[in-house]
């Protein structure tokens, strides 16, 4: 059920949903937190509405969407409550800000925060400078960012190094979930040597890689050389070096890695490239600070920038 509320106040959008609850329990409770996402009014919308739908099945929450229409505009607050079907296991409410009131979505969004529930902050495309000190995110207990949706990945990931605070994190660290894991899990098997030196291959503008790369340099203590790829997008390869002989994960196409280390036969991984609503989903679980991205992030300056590397292989 989808209901539209033109030229309405926060107010009205609150009695809303209060009649839907009293009227037969269109809109349930029990919701675990409250999702704030915060976009432009664009295309952008309604695939952050579906992500936060797939997240929301895992776990129930009030989604409430900021979109910031034209400034130039006079001011109004259009809104559109979802309940049912069209909002997964959550209820979204849509707020569209025009005028003066697009810059003012912290104070749109307090009154239809649920009571004593944690708020977690979203922004799937271009975020604040400093997500800590944005006036939504001051509000929230986590905040999610994604660098590789912004319009110059790395520089937005530099930034991150700057503004970090505790509940921050980014979506390009969680698309690293699935290799971190496969390379710990490979240096747990014989033989067990220190790991010399390592070289993360990936696209130029690929956050992902830069961390990647970072979170080995941090955590192994070694230096860590970060090779362009002219096909890419994504990674493409990890390889790191023992006195034995190398451990390297090669993923040219984006979907399915091949591991290779001494004394084992080769291996194939799944690595597929994931989707925002998987990213969004095991970052909803967790309302705790983020020491390894942390601590990832500061490494970021140890990496080693080694050119690029020649176009023999397809792009992920």
């Amino acid at each position: 059920m989808i209901i539209d509320l033109p030229s309405t106040t926060t107010s009205q959008v609150n009695k809303k949903l209060v009649e839907l609850r009293e009227s037969g329990g269109a809109v349930a409770l029990g919701r675990v937190l409250t999702l704030v996402i915060v976009t432009g009014d664009g295309t952008e919308v309604e695939k952050a509405i579906q992500a936060a739908n797939d997240a929301s099945r895992e776990h129930p929450c009030r989604v409430i969407v900021v979109a910031s229409g034209a400034r130039q505009a006079a001011p109004r607050l259009d809104a559109q409550i979802r309940v049912g079907g069209d909002a997964g296991a959550s209820e979204v409410i849509v707020l569209r800000l025009y005028g003066p009131l697009a810059d003012e979505g912290a104070g749109s969004v307090v009154p239809l925060l649920l009571p004593d529930a944690p708020v977690v902050a979203w922004w799937p495309t271009e975020a604040p400078e400093s997500p800590a000190k944005d006036p939504i995110g001051a509000l929230s207990h986590r905040r999610i960012t994604d660098a590789a949706a912004d319009g110059d990945p790395i520089t937005s990931l530099q930034k991150r190094v700057k503004s970090y605070a505790d509940g921050d994190t980014d979506l390009a660290w969680t698309r690293l979930t699935s290799w971190r894991a496969v390379l710990a899990a490979a240096l747990d098997l014989p033989p067990h040597e220190a790991v010399t030196a390592a070289t993360v291959t990936g696209a130029a503008d690929s956050p992902s890689t830069d961390l990647l790369a970072a979170w080995l340099a941090s955590y192994l203590g070694i230096p860590v050389r970060r090779v362009e790829h002219p096909r890419g997008p994504g990674i493409i390869s990890a390889v790191l070096e023992r006195p034995s002989g190398n451990v390297e994960i090669v993923r040219p196409d984006g979907k399915v890695g091949t591991l290779t280390q001494p004394g084992q036969p080769d291996r194939r991984v799944s690595l597929h490239r994931r989707e925002v609503r998987d990213c969004l989903t095991e970052e909803l679980r967790r309302l705790d600070p983020d020491e390894i991205y942390e601590a990832t992030l500061q490494g970021l300056d140890k990496i080693v920038r080694g050119g690029e590397e020649p176009a023999a292989e397809a792009g992920s």
